[in-house]
C-alpha cells in the first residue's frame, strides 16, 4: 500500500452507512398532454423528461424524476445524497371521487408535480430515531434541517429529488401566479393542485386573487415528557405538534378546498399548497392510485436505521429537547462514553469527521490527509487495517465477529 493509501475508500466506508364537483369533465385531448421534453439540469448527466398522455381513463405520466428548473446542489449541508434519474409511472386518475372521510396512506408519493418530480410532505426521521414513538420531525419549520434547497427540495438516498413545500422554481419555471391560478401538480388521487394563491370567492372565477390560509394550527401548552414524549413546547418541529381546528383558515383538513380553477371552470375539488403548515397535504380527499406507491427501495436493500436514542439523520438547528439527543450538540458514541452500548466509529472516521456530526465538510475534507497521518502509529508512511480499522470489541479488526458502526 502506497503512503495513505486508505484515503480513497473515505468515500465507501463513510457514505455507504450514512445514506419517507368532480374533474370528470376532463376530455381525451387535454391541454398538458405533450410528449418528451428534454430540460438541461446543471449538476447532472441526464436531461429531465415527462411524458404525459390520456388514455382509458387516467392521465399517464412518465418521468425520470429530473425537474425542469435548476435544483439546489447536492450533496450539500444535511443532505449526503446526489440527484439520479429515475423511472416513474404514474396512473392519475381523471374522474377522482371524493371519500366520505380522508385518506391516509404509507409508503406512498402524495402526487407528482407537472414536471414529473414527486411530493412527499413527510420524513422519516423521528424523535430518538424511534418511528414507533408518534413524532415525526417536520421538514419545512426549521428545526432540522434535512438539505432542503431554495426549491424546498432534497435527494433520496437513492438520488430521488422531490418537493416537500412549494416548489418554487416551478412556478417561476411556469410564469408564477400573480395572475391567474396556477397548477403545479396532480395529487394521487386524481385532483389537481394549485400554489396557495386562489380566488378570494371559490365559486367566482372573476373575484380576485388572495393567498390561502391553513387550518392547522400549533397546539397549546407542551409536549408529553419522556419516555411518553419528547417534552417542550409544540413549536412546530414534529408533525404532531399541529392540530386541525375546522373554519379557521380558508382550507380543509386535506389543504384543500371546492371551487372553480382556469383548468375546471365548473368547479371542482383542488388541493393548495400553503405557506404554512401543512405545507403540503398529508391526507387525501380521495383513493390514491396504486401506481403511487413508493417502490425506490426493495425489502432489505434500505438505508440503515440509526441507532435508538441518538440524534436524527439531519442537522438539528432549533433549540435542544429537554432530556433529548436531538440537539445542536454532537452525537455521543461509544467512543465518547464508555457505557453506551453502541459500537465505536471507526478510527478513520474519527479522524476525519472532527466535529462528530456525521458529516464531512469542506473544511474537514481539506485537513483529510493532515488527520489520516494521526493515525499512522508506527510513522512508517502507511496505514493498516488495524489502525485505520481499529479493534472493536467483540471480534477481531473489521471482522464478523463485531457489526459495522453506523458512521
Amino acid at each position: 500500500m502506497k503512503p495513505y493509501q486508505a484515503f480513497p475508500v473515505i468515500g465507501a466506508l463513510f457514505f455507504q452507512t450514512i445514506a419517507f364537483a368532480h374533474p370528470d369533465h376532463a376530455k381525451e385531448t387535454d391541454p398538458d398532454s405533450h410528449e418528451l421534453m428534454p430540460v438541461k439540469v446543471e449538476q447532472t448527466t441526464t436531461a429531465g423528461k415527462v411524458s404525459i398522455k390520456i388514455e382509458n381513463g387516467y392521465r399517464l405520466m412518465e418521468s425520470n424524476g429530473i425537474p425542469d428548473h435548476e435544483p439546489g446542489e447536492f450533496p450539500r449541508r444535511g443532505n449526503p445524497n446526489k440527484i439520479q434519474s429515475q423511472s416513474y409511472r404514474f396512473r392519475i386518475p381523471l374522474s377522482p371521487k371524493a371519500s366520505e372521510t380522508p385518506v391516509q396512506r404509507g409508503g406512498y408519493w402524495w402526487g407528482v408535480a407537472i414536471n414529473g418530480v414527486p411530493f412527499e410532505p413527510g420524513t422519516a426521521e423521528s424523535w430518538n430515531n424511534d418511528m414507533r414513538s408518534g413524532w415525526r420531525y417536520e421538514a419545512a419549520t426549521g428545526f432540522l434541517n434535512l438539505g432542503l434547497d431554495e426549491n424546498n427540495a432534497h435527494v433520496q438516498p437513492n438520488g430521488a429529488y422531490h418537493y416537500h413545500a412549494m416548489p418554487t422554481g416551478l412556478v417561476n419555471k411556469h410564469g408564477g401566479d400573480e395572475k391567474s391560478m396556477l397548477l403545479v401538480a396532480w395529487a394521487a388521487d386524481g385532483f389537481p393542485v394549485y400554489t396557495d394563491q386562489a380566488h378570494a370567492e371559490a365559486k367566482n372565477a372573476k373575484s380576485t386573487l388572495r393567498k390561502m390560509k391553513s387550518s392547522y394550527q400549533l397546539k397549546k401548552g407542551t409536549r408529553p415528557t419522556p419516555p411518553a414524549g419528547p417534552g417542550g413546547d409544540y413549536d412546530g418541529r414534529f408533525t404532531q405538534d399541529f392540530t386541525y381546528v375546522a373554519g379557521s383558515g380558508d382550507l380543509d383538513e386535506c389543504n384543500g378546498r371546492f371551487g372553480v380553477t382556469p383548468e375546471f371552470p365548473q368547479g371542482t375539488y383542488y388541493y393548495c399548497i400553503s405557506k404554512d403548515f401543512p405545507f403540503v397535504a398529508r391526507l387525501w380527499r380521495g383513493e390514491p392510485d396504486a401506481s403511487f406507491r413508493k417502490g425506490d427501495m426493495p425489502p432489505g436493500t434500505g438505508p440503515r436505521p440509526a441507532p435508538l436514542g441518538g440524534a436524527p439523520r439531519g442537522i438539528m438547528e432549533g433549540p435542544p429537547l429537554p432530556g433529548d439527543a436531538s440537539s445542536t450538540e454532537k452525537p455521543q458514541r461509544a467512543d465518547a462514553d464508555p457505557s453506551s452500548d453502541l459500537p465505536p466509529r471507526m478510527p478513520i472516521v474519527g479522524a476525519i469527521d472532527q466535529n462528530g456530526d456525521g458529516t464531512l465538510d469542506a473544511r474537514e475534507l481539506a485537513e483529510a490527509v493532515k488527520a489520516l497521518k494521526s493515525l499512522d502509529k508506527n510513522q512508517d508512511g502507511k496505514l493498516t487495517p488495524e489502525e485505520y480499522r481499529g479493534n472493536p470489541p467483540g471480534g477481531r479488526a473489521g471482522g464478523r465477529g463485531t457489526e459495522r458502526p453506523p458512521f
